[in-house]
């Protein structure tokens, strides 16, 4: 599945009310980590149809950045039926992110 771009506008559509889990990457684009997170997240995405991969860009979505506290990017919340179930914050590998999913 590919990858979204999650924005106030769409925050409750695709995330609140997703009948599947959604993994959210909160990132900038300033962000070393950010950028070495982006290519795990993207493979990530693609092996998986039965979640749903979004960013946020907190430069352009500060709202949904405070809204979760986001004090440290990349930070990773894993959502699930509308609630935050799981989060991570700096850089993640591949494997911490299937031990993310398998946690719920």
């Amino acid at each position: 599945m590919k990858e979204i771009v999650i924005t106030g506008e769409n925050f409750a559509s695709e995330v609140l009310h997703s009948d599947m889990p959604v993994l959210i990457d909160f990132w900038a684009e300033w962000c070393g980590p950010c950028r070495m997170q982006a290519p795990v997240l993207a493979e990530f995405a693609e092996r998986h149809d039965d979640v749903k991969v979004g960013k946020v860009n907190v430069d352009q979505q500060r709202a949904l950045a405070v809204q979760f506290g986001i004090m440290s990017i990349p930070t990773l919340i894993l959502f699930r039926d509308g609630k935050p179930a799981a989060q991570r914050i700096g850089l993640q590998d591949a494997a911490s992110l299937e031990q993310l999913i398998t946690e719920l």
